[in-house]
């Protein structure tokens, strides 16, 4: 991803109104996380193999 390129964010629907959450972007090859109370604060990638395998987890209440 070049430096121009925008990431686009999202919230689940599940957190309503709520500032304290995590907002997601989808990546090429995984997804970035960011902190909705600092989103000017950067982002954490991840590849695609281990986000899915948190979200199966998080799904199956493994977590």
């Amino acid at each position: 991803m070049t430096t121009t390129e925008r990431l686009v964010f999202f919230k689940s629907s599940y957190s309503s109104d709520r500032v304290n959450c995590v907002e997601v972007a989808d990546l090429p090859a995984g997804a970035a996380l960011r902190d909705s109370k600092h989103p000017d604060a950067g982002h954490l990638t991840f590849p695609a193999a281990e986000w899915d395998a948190f979200l199966t987890a998080a799904r199956a209440a493994e977590l």
